[in-house]
C-alpha cells in the first residue's frame, strides 16, 4: 500500500500540541497524525453501526425518533427527582 502525502493547516497552538505529544511518545508527528486519523474513521464507523442497529430496533418495534426522545426526558426525570 503506497502512501500520499498530503498538506493540512494547524493553528500554531494545536501543532505545538500535536508535537509535544509526539515527543512525548517517541514517535513522529506523522505517526501521531496518522493514528488520530485512523482513530477518528475507526470511532465514526462505529458510531454508524450503533445508530444502524437503533434504526432496525426503532424500526421493528413502530418507534419513532419523538418516542424515544420522550424515553430518554421520562427517565431523566424520574432519576432527578429520584437523587
Amino acid at each position: 500500500m503506497g502512501t500520499v502525502t498530503v498538506n493540512i493547516a494547524f493553528q500554531d497552538s494545536l501543532l505545538k500540541q500535536i508535537d509535544a505529544e509526539a515527543r512525548r511518545e517517541s514517535r513522529s508527528r506523522s505517526e501521531l497524525l496518522r493514528e488520530a486519523a485512523r482513530l477518528y474513521v475507526q470511532r465514526q464507523r462505529r458510531w454508524d453501526q450503533v445508530f444502524q442497529i437503533g434504526d432496525a430496533l426503532g424500526a421493528k418495534h413502530g418507534l419513532s425518533e419523538a418516542d424515544v426522545a420522550r424515553e430518554i426526558a421520562a427517565y431523566r426525570k424520574s432519576h432527578k427527582t429520584a437523587g
